[in-house]
């Protein structure tokens, strides 16, 4: 007899079997046993948590002679014929192959038939969100009257793809994501009933691997006793076969940015990927240890939502006492960019090594969450005795003498220059990008004394937009092409202007002219 996969093998087949979505099998069971059966039901939730099993479930059960507390026997002729896929009565419909009109249309057909054995023909039409918008309204009519004896379970795993009109009609179940206790508890039982000895903490990386996903996890523990045939399954031989990285890597790495060592962090990239790594994987497992850094940083109440062992607890508390809140969120955002990259990069490596270069060297970023670690780089050079200095002088071309290489900087502005930038403030708008000009509209300017110039922006989010550096900087470039002149710029808001209170002039009022921005 050929192997059947673990999914297969062990698929559930009475309702007491299925783990994690006690709500449904609950309402479900009641709804059998009360002979409120509905005539339409909708099962959304992602890959791998129990719509299709326990559809065919719900089939037999309706259709089972002798149905105990809502289960179906197991034993009788209809329980039977369902389990090994002869019946009659159960109809499974893949809707991503056979989505057009004419499939439904012969649905339509054939529910004018009663069912030659058993009380319901029940079909089961998977993918259901993949059917066109002609199926869909071929559906409609035949979804909400059919016969008494007819009973649709439409299943998805996008249901926001699914017509008004089609989700009105069905009794609708949200399956939840299996947690990763749950799946941990099935994979160990099974590994009782085939005889295989596994850790504890190999069968853990494997729940926590499916993502709430029980197909998932049992696709992957059958890859892991297949590699490591006639073995007893370790945590490392785990890691080898999902090419995933032990915590301790992810430690190590962590301890040697922190410390801006960029060859060590080198050195780790490169035998993760000697070793065959999967990069992807690795992002997402390094991205989850940084946000259980954060969690135990934000609170000494966290340890109850925290899924790891007591020894990888007490190394995490240990690296998260000497890390700082905003380096985490900083570190994070670069890991979380990352992984929406990486999915489909064609060089994996060389965006990994890019994220650890920002990491490592803060000076590259000009975000604002970098300047605090920029700061405390040049806390730890002065604390370690390295001056300044110390760094080597750029050297230059022949022909090129040291005085070339900075301008001059431009003579501090005076107050009536800030009133002619004013004056002349729609040719310094019409050097800019048209994103920036859309922001200067209804803006409001104002004059806080000596080469200061105030740009209120209309609303909060144009303040957020005209502060970032490089849009300072083109207006600032604009200005000094237009004037000569150096003008500090300050930008905020009505709801945000400090100097509200401050005697600032309005300069608008003092030179009798409203501003515009044309478009």
């Amino acid at each position: 007899m050929s192997y059947m996969a673990l999914y297969r093998k062990f698929r559930p087949t009475e309702f007491g079997d299925v783990k994690g979505q006690e709500h449904i099998v609950t309402t479900l069971k009641n709804q059998i046993k009360a002979e409120r059966i509905g005539h339409a039901y909708l099962f959304c939730g992602t890959r791998g948590t129990g719509k299709t099993t326990i559809a065919k479930i719900f089939a037999k059960a309706v259709n089972c002679e002798n149905p105990e507390e809502g289960n179906p026997c197991g034993k009788c002729t209809a329980c039977r014929s369902i389990t090994a896929g002869t019946s009659m009565n159960v109809i499974e419909i893949d809707a991503a192959s056979n989505n057009g009109v004419d499939n439904i249309r012969e649905i339509r057909e054939e529910v004018a038939y009663s069912p030659t054995e058993g009380k319901y023909k029940v079909y089961i039409i998977d993918e259901v969100h993949m059917l066109s918008i002609g199926a869909f309204n071929a559906l409609l009519k035949t979804l909400e009257e059919p016969p008494s004896y007819v009973i649709f379970i439409l299943a998805t795993t996008e249901a926001h793809k699914i017509p008004v009109t089609i989700l009105s009609r069905c009794q609708r179940y949200d399956f939840r994501r299996i947690t990763a206790d749950t799946i941990l508890a099935r994979l160990q039982e099974l590994m009782e009933a085939e005889h295989v000895t596994a850790e504890e903490k190999a069968l853990r990386y494997i729940a926590k691997a499916a993502d709430g996903s029980m197909r998932d996890a049992l696709s992957l523990l059958d890859q892991c006793i297949a590699f490591y045939l006639n073995q007893d399954l370790t945590y490392e031989h785990v890691l080898d076969v999902l090419g995933a990285v032990d915590t301790a890597v992810y430690s190590a790495l962590l301890r040697s940015t922190l410390a801006q060592d960029l060859p060590a962090v080198m050195g780790q990239i490169e035998e993760l990927v000697l070793q065959g790594r999967e990069l992807g994987q690795f992002v997402t497992d390094f991205t989850w240890y940084l946000r259980n850094l954060l969690l135990l940083k934000s609170s000494d109440e966290m340890e109850e939502v925290l899924d790891v062992s007591a020894e990888n607890l007490q190394q995490l508390k240990e690296e998260a006492r000497y890390m700082e809140m905003d380096t985490l969120m900083r570190y994070i955002r670069i890991f979380s960019e990352l992984g929406g990259q990486i999915r489909y990069a064609a060089q994996k490596r060389v965006l990994v090594e890019v994220a650890f270069v920002k990491l490592c060297r803060p000076a590259m970023e000009i975000r604002q969450d970098a300047i605090l670690d920029r700061i405390r780089a040049l806390e730890r050079q002065m604390e370690e005795g390295i001056p300044m200095s110390a760094v080597p002088a750029p050297s230059y071309p022949q022909g090129f003498s040291e005085d070339k290489k900075e301008e001059a900087p431009a003579p501090k502005a005076l107050p009536e220059d800030v009133q002619a930038v004013v004056k002349n403030w729609h040719s310094v708008v019409n050097r800019l990008h048209p994103l920036i000009r859309t922001y200067l509209k209804g803006a409001r300017l104002k004059a806080l004394g000596e080469n200061k110039l105030g740009i209120l922006a209309s609303t909060a989010t144009g303040e957020d937009f005209l502060r970032e550096a490089r849009h300072l900087e083109e207006i600032s470039e604009a200005i000094r092409k237009d004037t000569g002149k150096e003008i500090e710029l300050q930008i905020a808001s009505a709801h945000t202007d400090p100097n509200e209170d401050v005697g600032a002039i309005d300069i608008e009022q003092l030179i009798h002219m409203e501003i515009e921005i044309e478009d």
